[in-house]
């Protein structure tokens, strides 16, 4: 056979193009550039724990000039400036940031998949969220925002906030908001597209199926607050007229708007918190997820009825007694999934075979400090008691009571559990026992005497109050417990950032998990895994386990019959 001729042949072309190997760049530069979910997820929470360090700074701050009446210690703008600083850090810079964070670590892993759907959006997400944290800051060169944690129109407006810190914390939340989208849409994205092969939604693990719920809450709460912060950019900025009253618009719209998404936040901490702590107490247990089934339904009721009940926010305003009671039975209905949560969770405990490790312990003590915090959540929502505690340090304890308990406790939980996947070293168990009781006696010291005080009817967000009022020792001593709950915050950040480098090896699987992000290497490589089982239960890694021992029990039994018998 005649060979064809050079021309149509495709030219010879070496294999090796490159005559060394590529210089490897500093560690922030690659963690700066890549899109690998587990990069981009130890970014969220490594600058979550930042900001949480910044946060407890400026409620020392506040504190400390409400722990004597008629103190002098803050200007009045000065302490508006802090307050606005302190609510945007909190929420949008800290909590729903470090729930980003985890979520975008675990799930992947958690689900089989090797990588995210859209990894570059969810890049972009974290740059966005990173802009916007660097906005809000900027502006102490200039003038910081003043505009509280909720900057209510028509006080948010030229009038009344001429300055730029209102645009400045507009810019902030836009960014931030826009960053979540982004990332909601590449996790709903990934959790429908990327799963292991036999990975049905009912075999989801309890913190993927919190994910998954809480990134679609996430998504539509985020877009409706972006609406929010542009209508207001627009009225403040171009002669915009959406919240302005007098020339036909509607102030309660930005009420409802971002209450809306305050309550859709607040609910994604609590549900997150929970799927968390649904995967540690099996793990500390040695017992499978009491009536797993119903746990999964509940999480997803607390995510649409706790949102629902936004209005509870707004009883005190110009809405219709109608909406009040349907938020109150919105709130009230909540209870019951959350009860059916807790009971559940309780019941893995009952007869198992306990280890009170530090994730244990954070887990436990989130539970009972999101019990108080929704237990007082749940007396707010009764439209008689709301009117007279709403405005009150009442409601700030119990708004407290659940964020610190499912922000800081529950993410706490969740860092030591799965500290060892992401960095092959476990958290130091002696210094996390010792800032777990820290965090725990101050959060109590720091907030319980506010609900005494809200009782005998001290205003919120004031920057002081006059003796004679009854309330001088409650303030007193939430101070103090506010510094011990600081002091318990900062030995938690210091035992991660010691055990990065001097923590115990750990590995692969050192609580014996049951779902696939434990069937991967510690820290895991930047494929994942080598090879993706198929999933045939909701506990696909004890169904490996089962296999290998069967097949090793086979293989010893052949091995015995085919020695020669004496």
């Amino acid at each position: 056979m005649t060979p064809p001729p050079a021309s149509i042949l495709a030219p010879s072309r070496p294999e090796l193009v490159t005559s060394e190997y590529p210089q490897r760049r500093p560690r922030w530069v690659e963690l700066a550039t890549s899109a690998d979910h587990k990069d981009v997820g130890r970014l969220f929470i490594g600058g979550s724990l930042g900001f949480l360090l910044v946060a407890t700074v400026e409620w020392l701050l506040m504190r400390l000039q409400l722990a004597i009446p008629e103190n002098t210690m803050l200007r009045p703008e000065f302490f508006n400036r802090i307050l606005s600083l302190y609510g945007e850090t909190a929420i949008f810079l800290f909590a729903i940031p470090l729930v980003v964070g985890l979520i975008y670590y675990v799930v992947p892993l958690q689900i089989g998949s090797r990588t995210t759907a859209l990894p570059r959006l969810g890049q972009l997400g974290f740059w966005l969220w990173a802009a916007g944290g660097a906005t809000l800051y900027g502006a102490l060169i200039f003038t910081p925002p003043e505009a509280g944690v909720n900057p209510l129109p028509p006080l948010s407006s030229l009038a009344f906030s001429p300055s730029n810190g209102m645009d400045v914390w507009l810019a902030c939340a836009g960014l931030c908001c826009l960053g979540f989208v982004f990332v909601a849409i590449n996790m709903i994205a990934t959790l429908r597209n990327l799963r292991a092969p036999g990975l049905a939604w009912r075999r989801l693990p309890p913190f993927a199926w919190a994910a998954a719920i809480g990134t679609w809450l996430l998504g539509v709460v985020s877009v409706l607050m972006l609406g929010a912060i542009t209508m207001l950019m627009f009225d403040r900025n171009v002669n915009g007229i959406f919240f302005e009253g007098d020339a036909g618009g509607a102030p309660l719209l930005w009420q409802h708007l971002s209450w809306i998404f305050y309550s859709g936040a607040y609910t994604l901490i609590v549900i997150t918190a929970l799927g968390a702590i649904a995967e540690i107490l099996p793990a500390f247990s040695r017992k499978p997820l009491f009536n797993r089934e119903a746990v999964m339904g509940s999480l997803a009721a607390i995510a649409v009825l706790g949102t629902l009940a936004w209005m509870q926010n707004m009883y005190s305003d110009p809405i219709g007694i109608g909406w009040s009671y349907f938020a109150m039975a919105m709130a009230m209905a909540a209870i019951v999934p959350f009860g059916l949560v807790l009971f559940n969770l309780l019941a893995t405990m009952f007869g198992g075979a306990l280890q009170i490790r530090a994730p244990m312990l954070f887990a436990l003590g989130a539970i009972s400090m999101i019990t108080v915090g929704l237990a007082s959540e749940l007396t707010h929502s009764a439209v008689g008691i709301a009117w007279q505690l709403h405005n009150t340090t009442d409601a700030t304890a119990s708004t407290h009571y659940a964020l610190v308990g499912g922000a800081i406790l529950g993410g706490l939980a969740a860092l030591h559990y799965w500290f060892p996947k992401m960095t092959g070293r476990t958290l130091g168990e002696s210094l996390g026992r010792i800032s777990f009781w820290t965090i725990l006696v101050g959060l109590n010291v720091a907030f319980f005497p506010l609900f005494l005080s809200g009782l005998q009817g001290q205003v919120v967000d004031v920057y002081k109050y006059y003796s004679g009022t009854g309330v001088a020792g409650y303030n007193l001593v939430a101070t103090i417990g506010a510094f011990v709950l600081a002091l318990g915050i900062v030995l938690a950040l210091a035992n991660v950032i010691l055990s990065l480098r001097r923590g115990v090896a750990a590995g692969h699987d050192p609580w014996g998990g049951t779902s696939l992000e434990w069937f991967a290497l510690s820290p895991p490589p930047a494929h994942n895994f080598d090879v993706l089982p198929d999933v045939r239960s909701h506990e696909p890694l004890r169904d490996i386990r089962d296999s290998i021992a069967r097949q090793r029990a086979s293989a010893a039994t052949e091995s015995a019959e085919s020695q020669p018998v004496a």
